[in-house]
């Protein structure tokens, strides 16, 4: 059976045959625990001090400023709850966007239930905040801890406004957190150009196994660790290092430092390729987000005429994309991604994310669309037989996969 052509590298991508091969030696004969000093662990700890200095070159972070964590949930928890820690009784103020992934939503919940200040800044149609709107949410000696708002929207692609936010709060003693989990590795990103404080990167979203993240930490910024054990990682990661895994996670920062002068547009040219043959057939095709101003390899998009869902299940074994919006089994909701923009709960429930990666294909984009279209057509006439499914209401709304 051959699997499906893939258009779900947002949720998650391969590792790249070089990554894995930098990390079986780690997985075989080099498995000494980086804090021995024998010979063992002087070679264990040369590799993460190399995967450190690659992470670090991808974003423009000096080595020090790198904290490696198990995925990227801990790394904004460590960011949100490690300042919420240390932040002064006189500083309990929390600022974050509508759209943010759970990793970062949930988290300030649970700072809220501890009595924090947390305001939500509204998004526009397209999925993106106003830089202003941020900065006065935030006000000045108003009390604010930490402003986090995402580099971009991992169901729509929307790229949000952090260099300008990181400009309009400097001067102003509030730090600034980005969860780049979807930017990294996809295009350049820089932490002294956005301005930011404390950034999280996500191993598999760019050739990296699953299981291995990293959090940057400007010099001189202040963390309370979430867990409590040894000194690892300067204190602020207790625990023995996941060699393998980190030596993966530099190996493809490595190489999607190499590719950024071609990645963007090679992945922008692919998701307009597939977004030009899905629009020449299927009218009233929309386009939810803003292409113009996403990441290079997201096309989310509203079938008109039947859900999301329906497609999927047209689709069969033959496409892997995901909902893009997030009608949950017997809820039927929105995803909070797509409420927050306002998005119509008819065509909300028409969306699919479709995302491509270094490794698609022309031929696979052809053939998926051709799949989607036929998919529409049947999804489209067994949406009009008595008793089918509804669309999505925009109550109870959560968000879509990561």
């Amino acid at each position: 059976m051959n699997d499906p052509i893939y258009l779900d590298h947002n949720a998650t991508t391969p590792v790249e045959p070089a990554v894995l091969n930098e990390m079986l030696p780690f997985l075989r004969g080099h498995f000494g625990n980086p804090s021995s000093t024998h010979a063992f662990g002087r070679r264990a700890a040369q590799a993460v001090a190399a995967a450190r200095a690659r992470v670090a070159a991808l974003i423009g972070a000096h080595p020090d400023e790198i904290v490696f964590t198990g995925h990227a949930t801990e790394a904004n928890n460590l960011a949100l709850r490690g300042v919420a820690a240390l932040a002064p009784a006189t500083h309990r103020r929390l600022v974050i966007s509508a759209v943010e992934h759970p990793a970062v939503a949930a988290p300030a919940e649970h700072l809220r239930a501890q009595g924090w200040a947390v305001h939500v800044v509204p998004v526009d149609g397209r999925g993106r905040v106003s830089a202003d709107a941020v900065a006065a949410a935030a006000g000045t000696g108003s009390g604010t801890a930490l402003v986090s708002v995402m580099h971009a929207n991992n169901e729509v692609g929307t790229l949000q406004p952090v260099a300008e936010i990181g400009a309009l709060l400097r001067g102003r003693g509030i730090l600034l957190h980005t969860d780049a989990a979807q930017a990294v590795g996809k295009m350049p990103v820089n932490v002294h150009a956005l301005g930011v404080d404390l950034l999280t990167i996500a191993g598999h979203k760019f050739g990296a196994p699953k299981g291995i993240g990293a959090l940057y930490v400007r010099a001189g910024t202040r963390l309370a660790p979430l867990l409590h054990g040894a000194g690892h990682e300067q204190g602020l990661r207790p625990g023995t290092e996941n060699v393998a895994s980190i030596v993966g996670l530099g190996a493809a920062a490595a190489l999607a430092q190499r590719r950024l002068a071609e990645a963007p547009l090679q992945l922008a040219r692919l998701r307009d390729r597939l977004h030009a043959l899905l629009a020449a057939a299927v009218p009233g095709l929309a386009v939810n987000g803003d292409p113009a101003q996403g990441l290079p390899n997201t096309l989310h998009v509203a079938f008109p005429g039947t859900t999301g869902r329906a497609m999927l299940a047209q689709a069969g074994d033959r496409v892997a994309a995901s909902l893009g919006s997030a009608c949950h089994s017997g809820d039927h909701t929105v995803s909070g991604v797509l409420a927050a923009m306002a998005i119509d709960p008819a065509r909300a429930a028409g969306s699919l994310r479709l995302s491509v990666g270094w490794t698609t294909t022309e031929a696979e984009v052809d053939a998926a669309a051709e799949v989607l279209v036929r998919a529409w057509h049947a999804a489209a006439w067994e949406s009009t037989r008595p008793g089918a499914a509804g669309v999505c209401s925009p109550s109870g709304a959560m968000p879509s996969s990561a």
